[in-house]
């Protein structure tokens, strides 16, 4: 062999081995089973964590309820905004039929929207409306559990926004959030502060119990729960986690979260309207799809969840379509985080303002990666898979 040609054999194998070091997490070989596993153990995390953080919220309201004032009030709205940054990431454990969203499932007990939030208070105009101001009505876990949706979706009785509309109320200003006052649970300054009170409690009691139940859902050890059924399912399971993803990304995110707020520039289609949120919604929306995508979790006390994930599994097939995958994912999150604050202000004027820009870049990203998925899917012999459209 000439030198000239050796040195170029020995560059090419120099770079091969290169290269291979640099993508060998993407290129490890794992199976059906591996992603499974590690999937129920960052969603076991991930939902520990949101379980935990309400529970912190909680104490604060109680703290709220007791003594009322503007200090407690704004330490029970720190601690909503604290637990929805956690709670926002478990959004890509849906759409499958699991725990939180089957036959029997809690989702519409804790995250429904909009809210018609005169089926719960009084509200400008109509000052004893609502369950709150019936004082027939008796306040308990069980009353506002079977409240909640009857005679319409709107009518939101129980869950985060429900807990969101008490403490902010009313979001009547374009430049912030609602800005209800303390005194709306104080006896002698606002009627019906009495249920209130008891209604704040007993609502977030109720949004505890059922992330406690999501959790025993994915425990680790049970040999009768959802996990254990899960890290049994191979393929079928991989296909879930693939459908949870494509259909929070597209129709859920992409379509209903931001798409038909765009279209309506309607401050009532905004996810967390009363405490002007939803642009956080949407980022750690984004960040739950990396996170199961990447088989990656960071839990809330800075440890990391890390093992076998559809990246990798992906990547063993075709790792160009990997790479552009968590590319466009990558994207989609960077978009969300460019999107400004407050929302109901980014969503409206023309085509070409700079906030409904924002917003539409990252839709398109968002549904990009709808696609790939897809295409995902196809790579690792999964064919059958229905997303949740907008």
């Amino acid at each position: 062999m000439k030198p000239s040609l050796l040195l170029v054999a020995l560059l090419a194998i120099a770079s091969n081995g290169i290269a291979s070091a640099q993508t060998a997490p993407a290129a490890a070989v794992v199976s059906y089973a591996d992603v499974a596993t590690q999937y129920a153990t960052l969603v076991h995390a991930n939902y520990d964590d949101a379980l935990q953080s309400a529970r912190t919220m909680q104490q604060t309201i109680e703290a709220f309820v007791a003594v009322p004032s503007a200090d407690t009030l704004t330490a029970a709205r720190r601690a909503w905004l604290a637990a929805r940054e956690v709670y926002g990431q478990t959004e890509a454990f849906r759409f499958y039929g699991g725990p939180i969203d089957d036959d029997k499932g809690p989702e519409g007990r804790i995250n429904a929207w909009p809210m018609d939030e005169s089926y719960v208070d009084g509200v400008q105009g109509k000052p004893s409306s609502g369950l709150i101001g019936n004082r027939k009505f008796v306040i308990s876990k069980k009353n506002l559990a079977a409240q909640n949706e009857r005679g319409g979706e709107e009518n939101i009785a129980t869950g985060w926004h429900a807990i969101e509309f008490l403490l902010w109320g009313q979001d009547l200003s374009e430049s912030g959030p609602g800005n209800r006052s303390f005194e709306d649970f104080v006896d002698g300054k606002s009627g019906n502060a009495d249920r209130r009170r008891q209604y704040l409690s007993v609502v977030t009691d109720l949004l505890v119990d059922d992330l406690a139940t999501l959790t025993r859902a994915w425990v680790p050890g049970s040999k009768n729960n959802y996990r254990a059924r899960f890290q049994q399912g191979g393929k079928e399971s991989v296909r879930k986690i693939l459908v949870g993803l494509g259909s929070l990304s597209r129709g859920e995110l992409a379509g209903e979260r931001l798409e038909v707020a765009l279209n309506s520039q309607d401050q009532e289609d905004e996810h967390s309207c009363f405490s002007d949120n939803t642009h956080r919604d949407a980022v750690t929306n984004a960040k739950g799809i990396q996170n199961v995508w990447q088989g990656s979790y960071k839990r809330a006390d800075g440890s990391a969840v890390q093992g076998a994930s559809l990246r990798d599994l992906v990547a063993a097939k075709d790792a160009a379509l990997a790479d552009r995958t968590t590319q466009t994912i990558s994207a989609s999150l960077a978009a969300a985080e460019a999107i400004q604050p407050p929302f109901d202000r980014e969503i409206v004027g023309g085509k070409d303002a700079p906030g409904r820009q924002r917003i539409q870049k990252t839709i398109d990203s968002l549904t990009q990666q709808s696609k790939e998925l897809v295409a995902a899917a196809n790579a690792v012999g999964i064919t059958k898979l229905t997303l949740v459209q907008p």
